[in-house]
């Protein structure tokens, strides 16, 4: 065989992003965030109704759903775009905005995908950890380390894995700070887990600095479909525009949209219930010799010790999915929030493995 061509340097030392994601099938899926109820009847239905048009022979349209999500937002359209998952929305910045050897502001831990795109565009990435004793948000040592050599600065709210988050007026005052200590840098928010927090960076738009980008893959449970959106400045949003390919996402993506946001009740019950889960967890965790952190995503994080391997695989055998994290912070799991019968399945699984000899070094 024959010596494959050689690529640039910047993806050649990039780690491989490889998330277990096969297998999955006909278990409880805990490990990924997604919602784990059945998507609505009426985006079932308008999902149906494209399959039997036209509609997959045809370039997009993406008039109606770019209208829909701005009104859902509460923003104009103009400062709206349709992207491809939230990872077309990092790819897009960084696209636009960094040249290799620029910096580019990361927490630590925090999604993947921030580091992938900067590094396989060569910035030169700098991480800034969450507090080991609480995992809360370091704003100080963030702000210490913004400068004129960076361009671009990605905070989750909330974050995942850790399930932190900063507070409206933390938002304000990283903000605040960008035009003096790093007036080129864009400041990307990124609030996949808003709906289960509440905190949001949009009223400070518009602001030449400001991006935030949400998704439909976690509480709305269109993670097969791939679609969330970015909001910017007008400005901005036309140079991100510029960048973008036009046809990213697809029709069944902006038809399932159109439809899930016409009628959001049936999402917002499946918040809630999230909400009482994720409550569930944590109190049930702890109360078995487990650390979980307070989050405010859809997700709890707790330390398993040694054995957090292990356990995950116990977990697994028992048709249970959830993720392990020791690459992040060792002996840590994560375990996603959906149903408050499912949180009890959950917990029922570590008593049964307990009672079989399993044990954990929290």
């Amino acid at each position: 065989m024959s010596a494959p061509l050689r690529p640039r340097p910047a993806v050649a030392a990039m780690a491989p992003y490889a998330p277990p994601t096969a297998g999955r099938a006909g278990k409880l899926r805990l490990d990924f965030n997604e919602s784990t109820r059945p998507v609505p009847a009426a985006v079932a239905a308008a999902l149906r109704a494209a399959l039997a048009s036209e509609l997959l022979a045809i370039y997009p349209e993406y008039g109606t759903a770019r209208a829909a999500v701005a009104r859902h937002l509460g923003q104009p359209e103009e400062r709206i775009l349709l992207t491809n998952g939230t990872d077309e929305a990092i790819g897009l910045l960084v696209d636009t905005y960094v040249e290799p050897g620029d910096e580019v502001l990361l927490l630590c831990p925090s999604y993947a995908m921030y580091r992938f795109y900067a590094e396989r565009a060569g910035a030169a990435v700098r991480a800034v950890d969450y507090r080991a004793e609480d995992l809360s948000f370091p704003l100080p040592e963030l702000l210490a380390a913004l400068s004129p050599r960076t361009r671009l600065v990605v905070v989750a709210n909330p974050n995942n894995p850790t399930g932190t988050a900063l507070d409206a007026a933390g938002l304000a005052r990283l903000l605040a700070a960008l035009p003096a200590a790093a007036p080129e840098a864009a400041l990307l928010v990124d609030e996949a887990y808003f709906e289960f927090c509440g905190v949001t960076a949009l009223p400070l738009l518009p602001h030449r600095q400001l991006f935030v980008c949400r998704t439909f893959s976690k509480a709305w449970g269109l993670a097969g479909l791939r679609l969330g959106c970015l909001a910017a400045d007008p400005g901005n949003a036309t140079w991100v525009r510029k960048a973008q390919s036009p046809y990213s996402v697809n029709a069944l993506a902006a038809a399932a949209v159109t439809a899930l946001l016409a009628d959001p009740g049936p999402v917002e019950a499946s918040v809630r219930e999230a909400k009482a889960a994720r409550a569930r967890l944590f109190d049930g965790l702890d109360r078995r010799g487990f650390r979980p952190w307070p989050s405010a995503g859809n997700f709890v994080l707790f330390r398993a010790g040694e054995e957090a391997r292990a356990l995950c695989e116990a977990l697994r055998q028992r048709g249970i999915l959830v993720r392990d994290r020791s690459h992040d912070i060792p002996g840590t799991v994560r375990v996603t929030a959906g149903t408050v019968g499912q949180a009890e399945r959950f917990l029922a699984a570590l008593d049964g493995i307990s009672e079989e000899g399993g044990r954990w070094t929290p």
